[in-house]
């Protein structure tokens, strides 16, 4: 089997357009949580989200082929080329049939069908583009990816709700690890921030509420917890064959060593209480490792804020590590960025990489009151020079999904 490194990283997200700017605003506890602009919030009892601000692909893209892109994948496909630029990754003639794509959203263009049916009811099936579906599909990214890279290898997307983005990672290692390809620009991107959505979340009664502190209104973790806010962005990286990256005098962030899905088969909205479905993803990631979970220095957890989730992770995290649980440090960073759907995983993965290369976590901040049932070490409010040598991110998606994917330092 190949070993996998990452060689290359991307990120759009509300606190910053580049990996570097989402890094530093993580690491400053900085939330991008704030009132919602992109439609009228007045209807609704929640009037919050992680919105992307003064955001353009510029010339990046050839303005034909950004014509027809939805608003999630522009922040993909941005993500994604820095995320090859970072790695000094060229696409040739003679590479490109070994480097791949594997790129996804949770959702796919939704505002784009919304967009196109109140066209087709106001002005009739005239003025529908041809180009409609295959813009809104949820592998629109990873078509337009391929398109702006010239990389014509192993191409798909990994659809499993909020767990997507760890899919898409852990796909891109197991794809290049059996020797499939040399390369693959993985990751996901997700723009739902409509009206349609945040109405489903409002029925369901899954928001955290403090309008009037939106930075403060997400608090994963801690007792008075009640709930997620929503994000939008992109998370990228470039996961490349280790001998080649070597080969080439690669920039290399860290090793990708494990990697595991599962299903609760239980519930399309809860978890199953005793996480027998996360459980299943984290043991499969470690086993496929080689490590002993006690290794694990640094989780990322999908952290949402819903009562029921931090629950269940901890508790997985403690029957998985056991008292080395104690002694990880664990921090979520969506009141930082929002709860970005299917590119959540992909953004969290993100700081696992660059805890690695910085040794340093960003906080769990809006932490205040300790929950008896979730008593781990969860960076409170400030970040923390530690030593990271393996770390681990963790997602859970409706309809069960769940994933795990754990970095290390290479030696």
């Amino acid at each position: 089997m190949k070993r996998v490194v990452v060689t290359g990283v991307g990120a759009v997200t509300a606190v910053g357009h580049t990996a570097e700017e989402t890094w530093q605003a993580m690491l400053d506890g900085r939330s991008g949580i704030g009132p919602i602009t992109l439609f009228d919030p007045e209807p609704y009892p929640v009037r919050i989200q992680a919105e992307v601000k003064d955001f353009e692909l510029g010339d990046r893209v050839d303005a034909k082929q950004q014509r027809y892109m939805n608003r999630g994948v522009t922040f993909g496909v941005s993500a994604a080329l820095e995320a090859l630029a970072d790695s000094k990754f060229e696409i040739t003639e003679e590479n490109a049939d070994m480097v791949g794509v594997i790129f996804s959203a949770g959702g796919g263009g939704t505002e784009m069908v919304v967009e196109y049916q109140e066209m087709l009811e106001a002005k009739g099936p005239r003025r529908i583009t041809p180009f409609l579906v295959a813009n809104f599909i949820p592998d629109a990214a990873s078509g337009h990816i391929a398109i702006a890279t010239g990389a014509r290898g192993p191409n798909m997307a990994v659809v499993s709700a909020c767990a997507t983005g760890g899919g898409t990672i852990g796909e891109a290692f197991e794809t290049i690890r059996r020797g499939d390809a040399t390369a693959i620009i993985s990751g996901s991107s997700e723009a739902v921030l409509l009206p349609l959505y945040h109405a489903t979340w409002c029925s369901m009664r899954a928001l955290a509420g403090d309008n009037e502190h939106p930075g403060k209104a997400l608090k994963p973790f801690d007792l008075n917890r009640d709930g997620f806010i929503a994000g939008e962005g992109g998370g990228a990286m470039i996961l490349e064959d280790y001998d080649h990256a070597k080969a080439r005098g690669a920039k290399i962030y860290c090793e990708v060593i494990g990697y595991g899905s599962s299903n609760d088969a239980y519930d399309m909205i809860a978890l199953h209480e005793t996480g027998r479905g996360l459980k299943r993803a984290v043991n499969a990631a470690v086993r496929k490792a080689e490590i002993d979970p006690a290794e694990i220095n640094y989780i990322n957890p999908h952290g949402s804020a819903t009562p029921l989730n931090d629950r269940v992770e901890t508790m997985v995290f403690k029957e998985l590590m056991g008292d080395a649980a104690y002694k990880a440090a664990i921090s979520s960073v969506k009141p930082i960025t929002g709860h970005c759907m299917g590119a959540s995983g992909s953004v969290e993965a993100l700081a696992c990489v660059l805890a690695i290369r910085d040794q340093k976590v960003p906080p769990t901040i809006n932490y205040s009151t300790p929950d008896p049932e979730c008593d781990l070490d969860y960076v409170p409010n400030e970040a923390r020079a530690t030593r990271v040598r393996t770390a681990m991110t963790t997602s859970v998606g409706l309809g069960g999904h769940n994933s795990a994917v754990i970095f290390r330092e290479v030696d």
